[in-house]
């Protein structure tokens, strides 16, 4: 009988050790991702981890902090350089970003392909962003005038209804910015580059009755009531910025 419990656990023997190198065996395997529950549940592991990543980055129109931005390209320039093959050719984009609530700035990119001039142009437009005060959210506080280079422009307030009377580049300015009612003019040139830093100058100029107010010491009510308003004081309590 002691031989035969003997012969009973050598044959168990190796039929243990078949088992315990089972895992082992598939465990390389699974890793690669060539099959076996290892190799699915890594695979799964990497689907996940690529759609984290694609809703960190956002899509377009979203800056980093997640808010929706207006995106107007304006204007593409292509250049070209002979050299001893042929000729190479590159890109040159100008692109306008806004919020459509009173912020808005604009950036310049090169690039051999136009996507990427795109993008570069995107990413200067967002850094440079800069704030313009609007009244009831839609038309400037006053008017005003803007030079850069051979261009000048003119900016007017404009009542409800007016709509946006601008052409081109500065039509994408105020339609990123959020303006719905504006009448401008654009003299002395045509290059889109001039007319849009012409008109950037002109909205950094804008400013409204409270921060006049805050500088100067007095209430917004003072101000509005010296033209001769009769209806200073809810025209005061009107203005947002």
């Amino acid at each position: 009988m002691a031989d035969t419990n003997e012969i009973q656990s050598q044959e168990g023997a190796p039929a243990e050790a078949g088992t315990a190198e089972a895992p082992q065996n598939r465990g390389p395997r699974g890793g690669r991702g060539r099959g076996g529950p290892g190799g699915g549940n890594n695979r799964g592991g990497r689907d996940n981890r690529g759609g984290r990543d694609n809703r960190g980055r956002g899509g377009p129109g979203a800056d980093d902090g997640g808010e929706e931005l207006i995106e107007k390209l304006v204007h593409i320039n292509r250049v070209s350089k002979t050299v001893k093959g042929g000729k190479r050719f590159g890109f040159a984009a100008l692109v306008v970003v806004g919020d459509g609530k009173g912020r808005v700035g604009f950036g310049h990119g090169k690039a051999r392909e136009v996507p990427e001039a795109i993008s570069k142009a995107t990413a200067a437009a967002k850094k440079a962003m800069v704030r313009v005060p609007l009244k009831e959210g839609r038309t400037l506080h006053h008017d005003g005038n803007g030079h850069f280079g051979a261009g000048l422009v003119t900016l007017r307030s404009a009542p409800q209804g007016t709509g946006i009377i601008a052409g081109g580049p500065m039509r994408a300015v105020f339609e990123s910015l959020g303006v719905a009612d504006v009448v401008t003019k654009s003299v002395g040139t045509s290059n889109p580059y001039n007319m849009i830093r012409a008109t950037f100058e002109a909205l950094t100029s804008q400013t409204s009755p409270k921060a006049v107010a805050q500088r100067r010491g007095k209430k917004i009510a003072d101000l509005l009531g010296r033209g001769g308003s009769q209806t200073a004081e809810a025209d005061a309590a009107a203005v947002v910025e």
